[in-house]
């Protein structure tokens, strides 16, 4: 009956005020049971009141309603009350002795009732004791806070929701936990296995570690997914996200994808390997360093040049060592009163005694050209691809051929121009040569 008599109370307030009958909160049936039964576990017992997005206090359930709905009717009042003014009048406190009940309301427009259910949750002498704590702390909670008590509440209340969120999903999170601890495990023994068969089938360290690493982060993509599907994570959801923000993660990475995709093709295609000497453009060295986003070359004289994956990969590309012989050519010029097969067969025998020279294929000698003066013959030979012992042979050979050449008399004459003047003076074209 006291339940009744206060739901009459209301009614008569309602007819002295048309936005109180509006604004009235359901109050609880009288009814023994829903007094003493807690909500289901699927229910929160406490949710907060809300002022400018900040918690201010706690309301149990009551009657049929929930915490969480009671708290949302009071949340929903207080925000019609601040959004027609900044700053809201004081709230004022309404109290029933005999029925045990008080109200809280702003200009006869009640915000909500408390009843003695409310006074026992929180420990509290009656309705009236609790009814006035909270009317203090919402006029604190209308009025402008310090700077420093705002941050320091909103930091509170976040910091709470977030342990309120990991206390909920706390059976999720562990699963989660176990799947990544159970990826990171299964990933190490993937890469590890993985080396392994390419340094029996591959012999190449670039490409072994590329495809440990590629095992590697399959496993981890794979783990990942399924810990966010323990989560709960909406993947339509998730791709629909990232289709529409592919387009702009695309072009803001474009170079450095572009530059890991390359670094993937090479060390799949592999055009060359490392220490292999190669001529991309404009630099030629070592090839000292393969990674997915650059490859590195030491130049010949010692400096490390790091080239994008990507401008390698858009370039033409000379390896030099590919091969383990090289073909090199030296041109001299003989006179033209001298035997050819001679000069042959002089320089034939001179690459004949240099050990390093390939026999096979053999050195050859061609007359490469018939130049005003000279008749000009192309040696060429084999030799080690490496460039050190590329330039020492060449070197080596060209510096044989003369002294074989000279040895057998055969003149190399330097160039030979004959000049013709016109339109000389007397003087000079009747002066007798001197000496």
């Amino acid at each position: 009956m006291a339940y009744l008599g206060g739901f009459l109370l209301g009614a008569m307030m309602a007819i002295a005020s048309p936005a109180f009958a509006q604004e009235e909160m359901p109050m609880p049936q009288p009814s023994p049971a829903t007094e003493e039964t807690a909500p289901g576990l699927t229910e929160p017992f406490f949710a907060d009141v809300i002022v400018k997005n900040r918690p201010i206090f706690q309301v149990g359930s009551v009657g049929n309603l929930t915490a969480r709905e009671r708290a949302q009717i009071i949340n929903r009042r207080i925000s019609s009350l601040l959004g027609q003014s900044e700053t809201a009048d004081s709230i004022t406190v309404q109290y029933n002795q005999a029925e045990n009940y008080a109200t809280l309301q702003v200009n006869n427009r009640v915000i909500m009732t408390v009843i003695q259910q409310d006074a026992e949750d929180f420990g509290v002498a009656n309705a009236q004791v609790l009814a006035n704590q909270w009317a203090e702390e919402l006029n604190q909670a209308f009025d402008r806070p310090p700077l420093a008590i705002d941050v320091a509440q909103r930091l509170n209340a976040t910091v709470r929701n977030l342990l309120q969120d990991a206390i909920g999903n706390l059976p999720s999170l562990v699963g989660a936990l176990i799947v990544i601890l159970l990826t990171w495990g299964f990933a190490i023994v993937v890469r590890r296995i993985a080396y392994s068969w390419a340094q029996k089938t591959e012999g190449d360290h670039s490409t072994e570690l590329l495809i440990s690493r590629l095992g590697y982060g399959a496993i981890w993509v794979i783990g990942w997914v399924i810990a966010l599907g323990v989560l709960g994570l909406d993947f339509a959801a998730l791709l629909g996200a990232l289709g529409l923000t592919s387009v702009a993660i695309g072009f803001s990475l474009k170079d450095v994808l572009s530059n890991y995709i390359a670094g993937v093709i090479l060390l799949a295609v592999r055009p060359f390997r490392i220490g292999d000497q190669i001529a991309i453009g404009d630099y030629e060295g070592t090839v000292t360093e393969v990674q997915l986003r650059a490859t590195t070359i030491k130049t010949y004289d010692g400096r490390l040049i790091y080239i994008p994956n990507q401008e390698v990969f858009s370039s033409s590309i000379t390896n030099n060592t590919a091969s383990p012989r090289r073909r090199t050519s030296v041109i001299v010029g003989v006179d033209y009163e001298a035997d050819i097969n001679q000069a042959k067969a002089a320089i034939l025998k001179a690459l004949e005694e240099l050990d390093l020279v390939e026999p096979s294929p053999a050195p050859e000698v061609l007359v490469q050209e018939l130049a005003a003066s000279t008749i000009n013959l192309e040696i060429r030979f084999w030799v080690d691809s490496r460039r050190a012992e590329f330039l020492e042979m060449t070197s080596q050979g060209a510096q044989r051929i003369k002294e074989a050449l000279d040895a057998a008399n055969i003149e190399m004459p330097t160039e030979i121009y004959t000049l013709t003047f016109r339109n000389l003076p007397a003087s000079i074209q009747s002066s007798p040569p001197q000496g």
